[in-house]
Formats: structure tokens, sequence, C-alpha cells
């Protein structure tokens, strides 16, 4: 619990018994659930995880965004936060990340990998890789987001129906950070944490992964320009002196992307 707010974690999980038992080990007491979705592992990460106190959720559908939609499903918190299985985010920037949010009164908050304390360097493929990608979501959708690829983001749960997630993969770390800085009604922010070494192996396919996140950030803005534009119920603001009256109805206003 933080600040009278619910606090969950969810992790999605493809064969991380090591990384998943380090990630638990340091998570901060402010966390009130974890929820590990065990996308198909054929090792012991649930088995761990759920001796470590996390829920474990299975989602038999592989796929990055499966796991995560299973883990916002399963979800209790007033404000989910989201981390891989094998170490790279650190629980402990949590608080920190919290107390911006709260104070700065953001709805969705995504955190931005600056470098690691234990001085390793990602490979020069990876750090062109999200240039590319980073630079094109900037130049299609004009925001402003250095990290468009980090698998850290926080957001208060009940903005999660105005997010129209399609992706069921890897995409869906950009999708939704599009979804939220897009939204009109959404206040977003990028924060920079620091980020540890990877535990076990990636299961990013460079290549294969790149290249069609690339192709579904271009798919993605044509998908905004067909689609309605969203309402959004407004209550009019009333004075002191009307308190205690009946309420004027609310008002629609159409929002343009």
């Amino acid at each position: 619990m933080y600040r009278g707010k619910r606090i969950s974690v969810v992790i999605p999980c493809h064969n991380e018994e090591d990384g998943i038992a380090a990630v638990m080990a340091q998570m901060p007491p402010i966390i009130d659930e974890v929820v590990v979705v065990d996308n198909n592992s054929t090792d012991r990460t649930a088995e761990v995880a759920t001796a470590a106190g996390a829920v474990v959720v299975k989602e038999t559908r592989k796929g990055y965004g499966y796991a995560h939609k299973a883990g916002y499903a399963a979800a209790k918190g007033d404000i989910i936060v989201t981390m891989d299985g094998d170490g790279t985010y650190p629980p402990d920037s949590v608080p920190l990340l919290l107390y911006v949010m709260l104070e700065e009164k953001v709805d969705f908050m995504t955190a931005r990998r600056w470098y690691s304390k234990s001085g390793d360097v990602k490979s020069p493929i990876r750090l062109l890789g999200n240039a590319i990608l980073s630079g094109a979501m900037m130049t299609l959708y004009f925001k402003f987001i250095i990290d468009s690829q980090s698998g850290m983001w926080m957001f208060k749960k009940d903005i999660l129906p105005e997010l129209d997630l399609t992706s069921n993969g890897m995409a869906l770390s950009e999708e939704i950070k599009i979804e939220a800085f897009t939204h009109p009604g959404i206040r977003c922010l990028e924060m920079p944490i620091y980020y540890g070494a990877r535990i076990g192996e990636s299961k990013l396919n460079i290549w294969r992964d790149g290249f069609y996140n690339l192709f579904f950030l271009v798919k993605k803005r044509f998908m905004l320009r067909k689609k309605n534009p969203r309402l959004r119920v407004v209550e009019p603001i009333r004075p002191a002196a009307e308190i205690g009256q009946p309420a004027e109805p609310p008002v629609e206003r159409r929002a343009v992307n």
C-alpha cells in the first residue's frame, strides 16, 4: 500500500526460474501483490514464483501481449506496475516512480532505461534498434519518448478501459505507450531508471521482433486515424453554492486525434 493506493506488480515470464527468484527477493514492502504470468514455461518458473509469495496466473497463448493482458485482468491493485522476470528492471526503483507519479498527478508513467550501475553495456545492435524504433515513434506520433521499448511502466488501473490494446506480442510494449500518450485525457510522463544485469537468456529475437515492431508502429498510426475519435464525459464545474442541488447532465466533448 502506498498513500492509500493498492499496488500490484505484473511480471510476464517464460522460463525465468532463476530471474524471478532474484526479482521477488528485491520487491519493496509497499507492493501489495505480485502477479506472475506463466506464459508456457517448461522450467520451474511457476513453482519458484509461488514459493516466493507471488500469485501465479497461467496463460497458455504464447505472447508478450497475451501475458500482460492476463496479468492486468488478474491484478487487484489501484496502480499496476510492470517489469520483466529477468532482473533487468530493478524493483527498488518502484517507490521513487510512485512518489513522482502521485505528486505530479500522472496517470501513466514509463521508465526509460538510463545506464547500468554494474557498468554493463548493451550491444550496439540493440542500442541502434531501440533508437530506430523510438525515433519512428516520435516521427509518427509526435510524442517525445526516448525508450519506446522499455518493459517497465505503471498506470492507474481505471484508465485501462481507455486503452485499445490490440497487440498480443512484443509490440504491446510500444502500443500501450502510444495509446496512453496520444489520449487527450491521460496525463503521461517518462522517467529515467538504472537497469540491472540480465539473468538467464534473452527471449527477444532482435531481427524478427525489431522489424515487426517497426511495421506495427506504421500500422497503428493508420489505425488511430481510422477509428472514431474518443468521446470523454466531462462533468461541468459547479459553484460551491450549488453543491447539494441536482447536477446538470454531463457534457460530451469530442476529442480530435
